[in-house]
């Protein structure tokens, strides 16, 4: 691969090493907030503002995908099966001071 940066690293294992790819992302344009942010936490982290941003992008990309129409439906199944509110039975339990 020509124009292409790679830097390798040795993992250890208990019964040896892998030799693993790693790649490099280069961010531009970060706005100063964002950077301040991703300082503040790596640091309250005690990690590197690289680490920081590695984890949080593990974090993020390894979370489960929501699908809100399916949550939507399974609401809506769900508030179908509560029981009915009878509104003027309420109303007296609170004049009598009962809610």
């Amino acid at each position: 691969m020509t124009g292409t940066t790679r830097a390798f690293r040795l993992i250890w294992f208990h019964f040896g090493s892998i030799e693993k790819l790693m790649l490099t992302l280069t961010l531009k344009n970060l706005p100063r907030d964002l950077h301040a942010m991703l300082k503040e936490s790596a640091e309250r982290n005690r990690r590197s503002l690289n680490s920081e941003i590695l984890v949080r992008l593990e974090r993020d990309l390894a979370a489960p995908m929501i699908d809100p129409e399916w949550h939507a439906k399974q609401l809506r199944a769900f508030a179908v099966r509560l029981p009915k509110v009878e509104h003027a039975r309420v109303g007296r339990y609170k004049r009598q001071g009962r809610a």
